[in-house]
């Protein structure tokens, strides 16, 4: 009898431990690892595809996940560790015929008065991918993922009797159906007299491909800028461009700021872009 009571005892025993162990591998099957992307906005506003259009500027950007106007344009996504930039056709700027979820450089928090030159230099490094892209296969929308942006001083915004501080953008890095395309400003003409050296239409895109296909994987962009020369960088130097020509030392009369995110180039009615950061990182 006592051998029989022994044996029931140890079969409830052994069920008992079973269940604990299912039980808590259901609970450790439930738990995800949370991971959040390595970028401080302390040195960034951000422009939305909404509004006139709307700005959300430090220090208020740093609390984003809790900014409702933000949440369908910045927000994280905590499994791949990635802060999601995500645009519509909507608002543009003042200068621009389209939208964007895009941030731009503040070297004084809160203030687009303080740049940079090129004599000052400065070096914007990101790992991003572009995850989905409107547009038919083969020919999707383009996306510029990151620019150096010139500004006007008031000083030459005086001399060219203008309203505001708008340049030309040096630089603009276009994802072109998987691929990246480099494109800066040279001048037309490099006799161009000081005055009209500071006028947009002084100045001309000249284009520059990247061979590797990126698709919708992620890669690394860097930019470093010193003195007369600019350095553009694909995944850490395996592919890189080096312009330091007289154009670029012509240049430095303008301020300038860095730009990164998702600046959607199409005007269709559905077009929408969603650009991933996984790092971002600006030093002067």
């Amino acid at each position: 009898m006592r051998s029989n009571f022994g044996w029931v005892l140890a079969l409830v025993f052994c069920l008992f431990f079973s269940t604990s162990i299912r039980t808590e591998s259901r609970k450790i099957s439930k738990t995800k690892l949370v991971k959040v992307p390595n970028i401080d906005l302390n040195n960034w506003k951000i422009t939305l595809p909404i509004g006139n259009p709307t700005e959300v500027k430090p220090p208020d950007i740093l609390d984003y996940e809790n900014i409702s106007i933000l949440h369908d344009y910045l927000y994280n996504d905590t499994e791949e560790g990635a802060l999601v930039f995500y645009t519509i056709k909507g608002s543009s700027t003042a200068n621009s015929k389209y939208s964007r979820t895009e941030l731009r450089e503040q070297m004084v928090p809160g203030s687009d008065a303080k740049n940079w030159t090129f004599a000052e230099g400065g070096k914007l490094k990101g790992t991003l991918r572009v995850s989905k892209v409107s547009g038919e296969e083969n020919d999707l929308d383009r996306v510029i993922v990151m620019q150096i942006h010139g500004r006007l001083t008031d000083e030459q915004r005086h001399v060219l009797k203008k309203d505001d501080h708008n340049a030309p953008p040096i630089l603009k890095i276009y994802w072109d159906n998987g691929k990246l395309n480099v494109r800066r400003k040279v001048l037309k003409f490099p006799s161009v007299s000081d005055k009209d050296l500071l006028k947009v239409e002084s100045w001309k895109d000249e284009s520059h491909w990247f061979t590797t296909s990126v698709s919708n994987e992620p890669f690394t962009l860097e930019v470093i800028v010193t003195g007369s020369s600019m350095l553009v960088s694909l995944n850490n130097g395996a592919e890189s461009l080096l312009f330091n020509d007289i154009s670029i030392q012509k240049w430095g009369v303008f301020e300038n700021y860095f730009k990164a995110g998702n600046y959607l180039q199409s005007k269709e009615k559905d077009a929408f872009s969603e650009v991933r950061y996984y790092e971002l990182k600006v030093t002067h």
